[in-house]
């Protein structure tokens, strides 16, 4: 009787949260068919598509970037294209923070957000993260723009060396973009970049990610869909976008937009320092020297995410194949 007195221990009860809802990804190289298969994902999952793509944020670059056509767009609602000037800046800072305010309104309108595009930084910036690295200084990259007219983007690659020879081993003499930030943050900090990077900021997503990628089984394959598309954008008015764009913008070649694959070599060729033909080759190689920086990425991330599933983009049932991979990554 005197224990049943006593008060009883209180159980307690693990109440788990509710698991994160998906979103899925689709990463692929350039020309691997990844419009295709997200239109034909569009018509079988209620999804909202958001590109995962450096070009396509941009206005008025259509033809170069092989951007979704109107009637395309108008099939299933489309985020993140057309969302700045080409005069502008867009980093993978500012597209994870997009990426993930959109993911949580597409989830809490009940649909699944999908994530297709060719831009593995970005990919990377929404599965790891980012670091807390200082924001682009305007006036010391107006200074280090500077500093490569008069000196040359090498000569500034050797002082990176000087300053952090890691970053450096890692960066091309003439890759004036990631030269120029890699000196930015350099300066601003006083630090190597591996050690600014490793300081990492609150990185929390509202969603789990499901990726599929798209390889090809034979890489030839994949350079001869490039040259073909290469030379379809030249028929469709490729050089005449980028005549508009000058004309209609303040441009110069250093600018991101204008550093894009196509639209470097169709400068020069407007400014009279190629012929068509180089214009064209040039293309070309850009084209498949992205694909191939593309798959050297993809095979990261296939060592390092379990989860990850990988079609042949050249299989000829390739978006029933991707269909397939989608609801059974929904269902696991």
């Amino acid at each position: 009787m005197l224990d049943s007195c006593l008060p009883r221990p209180l159980t307690v009860t693990s109440d788990p949260s509710p698991p994160l809802p998906p979103a899925l990804l689709l990463l692929g190289p350039t020309a691997s068919g990844k419009t295709a298969c997200a239109l034909a994902l569009a018509r079988h999952l209620p999804v909202e598509i958001i590109s995962v793509d450096s070009a396509l944020v941009y206005r008025d670059m259509d033809i170069g970037t092989a951007k979704p056509s109107t009637e395309e767009r108008a099939s299933c609602p489309h985020h993140l294209i057309d969302v700045v000037s080409p005069e502008e800046r867009y980093s993978a800072a500012r597209f994870r923070a997009d990426a993930v305010r959109l993911t949580a309104e597409i989830s809490a309108r009940g649909r699944i957000p999908l994530l297709a595009g060719g831009t593995m930084l970005y990919f990377k910036a929404l599965r790891d993260g980012l670091s807390d690295l200082p924001a682009a200084n305007a006036v010391l990259r107006r200074a280090i723009d500077a500093e490569a007219a008069a000196r040359g983007w090498p000569a500034l690659h050797a002082e990176l060396a000087r300053l952090d020879p890691d970053a450096a081993a890692r960066l091309e003499p003439g890759d004036a973009q990631r030269i120029q930030r890699a000196l930015e943050i350099v300066r601003l900090t006083g630090l190597p970049l591996a050690e600014s990077y490793g300081r990492k900021e609150d990185n929390a997503l509202p969603c789990r990610l499901l990726p599929i990628a798209l390889a090809p089984a034979e890489r030839g394959a994949l350079h001869a869909r490039i040259e073909q598309r290469f030379d379809a954008m030249l028929h469709a008015g490729f050089v005449d976008e980028v005549r508009q764009l000058r004309r209609k913008y303040r441009l110069d070649p250093a600018m991101p937009s204008m550093r894009c694959v196509g639209y470097r070599q169709a400068w020069e060729y407007l400014d009279g320092e190629i012929g068509y033909d180089d214009l064209r080759f040039k293309g070309i190689a850009a084209t498949r020297q992205l694909a191939k920086r593309q798959l050297t990425w993809q095979r990261q991330f296939r060592e390092t995410w379990p989860d990850l599933i990988e079609l042949d983009c050249l299989r000829p049932d390739l978006t029933e194949a991707v269909r397939a991979a989608a609801f059974s990554l929904l269902d696991s």
